[in-house]
């Protein structure tokens, strides 16, 4: 779908789902761009001093520039910032940056003209996408350098995605016989002013991580049914009288799941069988019971952070902020990236809990102690020297280290730049980074888990499991033949978490 920029409000799921935009026509939109563009350009003519348009940057906002001079000053801003390291954004990440910011400059207060929305919107629909070094920002300024990448491609520089290739940006607007765009004052410095980079990673990383949660309430439904737990813990009253949100979602959603199965025990059933089996308790382990309680913080911080990413992306994101309609210039710090920065510090830390009691519930289903009948490292042969999920086991418990290494809050080691004008800064891309680096290592775990649910349903038989376990399995085992004798099992790892990603293990 095409998403409509007319400057109003626009949702995280229209963004997600967009593959394209639609720049509004309308008379009252180009006039209210094009009324902040024109009192901006009356008021460099009289000569007013105005930061970053006729001045320096930053230490340097005492320097006083001429009229024409600040056309240069334009050009110079995003050439001086082509710095950045590391590896690329994705083209699907780039494609995310160049949206939002043309969003937050549709609301029509920083200065721009109606001319270089309609050539972002020639970019965002051509998919000609700046390639972009992710590291480089402390996000104040905004995300100075990752956006010069954008603001540079504009002006036809440096290099693009295009059609599944990294080409250089002059090539392709000759190629289609575009001419780059001439800034006009203050234009590159409202590209480059924003926190469209580390808004676009968050996007892309929360959309990834909610597929994951997904297929990881199926895991813990399965676990439910394989170990034969009490459903009682799922019960709506237990929630109902503890009213997080996240927690009611959480054990509706594994409830749910369970539907059909004859697996599950209730908690009269086990009143009624504690004398009788010797290895009963009354209740299961916390990780298995008090998934609802544990998870349930996190989708509320997940969703907390969805509002405020969704807030950002429609807020004005830029410095001085132009308001034509009063005729008046506001320098402040609207480009500061705190919001994106602690919502990121804080998923961080709640995937780092989702690691750890991914490897706790792992631990139970192989330990024949634990698991209720499915015996040893779930093998399936019971010839002494093969070795079943033991190495899956540690592997899976050295990825929940990676995953848990990595909660310092990147939002604390705010570095002071720039003559100490950036004296403290978010962080929110390196927040945005790290949270996005965290998701692989977690798939993989999740990818280990699932393998072996598959094998534990194949030792405890298809009889009496629920629909959405038969189709979970049905989905592993179309790739994923069962653990019998010993083998390498890294191919096997990495096509399951290609199913993770996928969704069809939600």
């Amino acid at each position: 779908m095409r998403v409509k920029v007319t400057g109003e409000y626009v949702t995280l799921n229209d963004i997600i789902r967009a593959d394209g935009v639609i720049l509004s026509k309308g008379v009252e939109f180009q006039a209210k761009i094009n009324k902040a563009h024109d009192f901006l350009v009356n008021e460099i003519k009289s000569g007013k001093p105005i930061y970053g348009v006729t001045t320096g940057y930053g230490e340097s906002g005492k320097n006083y520039l001429l009229y024409d001079e600040a056309k240069i000053l334009q050009i110079n801003l995003f050439r001086f910032h082509g710095c950045g390291v590391g590896k690329n954004l994705t083209e699907e990440e780039s494609f995310y940056m160049t949206l939002i910011r043309m969003i937050s400059l549709s609301k029509g207060y920083s200065g721009i003209s109606y001319n270089l929305l309609k050539h972002l919107e020639f970019m965002i629909n051509e998919r000609i996408l700046p390639v972009v070094p992710e590291q480089g920002s402390v996000g104040a300024s905004g995300d100075l350098t990752p956006l010069s990448y954008l603001a540079a491609t504009i002006a036809g520089e440096r290099e693009v995605y295009y059609r599944g290739k990294i080409r250089k940006t002059a090539e392709v607007y000759r190629e289609l016989n575009i001419e780059p765009y001439e800034f006009q004052p203050k234009e590159t410095l409202s590209i480059m002013n924003g926190t469209a980079t580390m808004s676009a990673i968050a996007l892309n990383s929360i959309k990834r991580f909610e597929t994951f949660m997904g297929a990881y309430t199926s895991f813990i439904a399965g676990i439910f049914e394989l170990l034969n737990a009490d459903d009682t813990p799922l019960q709506p009253l237990v929630h109902k009288v503890k009213p997080f949100e996240g927690q009611i979602a959480i054990a509706k959603e594994i409830l749910t799941k369970l539907k059909g199965t004859k697996l599950t025990h209730s908690r009269e059933k086990r009143y009624n069988d504690f004398f009788n089996e010797d290895s009963l308790n009354i209740q299961d382990r916390y990780s298995i019971r008090c998934s609802p309680q544990v998870l349930g913080v996190v989708i509320d911080n997940l969703n907390l952070s969805k509002k405020w990413l969704e807030i950002e992306i429609n807020a004005v994101n830029d410095n001085p902020i132009i308001d034509g309609e009063n005729k008046k210039i506001y320098t402040t710090g609207n480009f500061y990236g705190g919001y994106i920065a602690h919502a990121m510090d804080t998923l961080r830390i709640s995937v780092a809990n989702i690691a750890d009691l991914l490897d706790k519930q792992f631990a139970i289903l192989v330990d024949y102690k634990y698991n209720r009948g499915l015996g040893e490292n779930l093998k399936l042969s019971n010839k002494n020297y093969f070795h079943g999920f033991k190495a899956m086991q540690i592997t899976l418990s050295s990825l929940s280290a990676d995953v848990m290494i990595n909660t310092t809050p990147a939002s604390l080691f705010s570095r002071p730049t720039e003559s100490m004008n950036q004296d403290k800064v978010s962080m929110g891309t390196t927040a945005s980074i790290q949270f996005r680096n965290q998701l692989p290592n977690l798939e993989n775990m999740l990818a280990i888990a699932m393998i072996g649910l598959t094998q534990a349903v194949d030792i405890r038989g298809k009889k009496g499991i629920s629909p959405h376990l038969k189709k979970v399995y049905n989905n592993i085992r179309a790739e994923v033949k069962p653990l019998i004798e010993d083998r390498r099992m890294d191919s096997d790892i990495a096509k399951v978490v290609k199913l993770i990603i996928s969704g069809k293990l939600n």
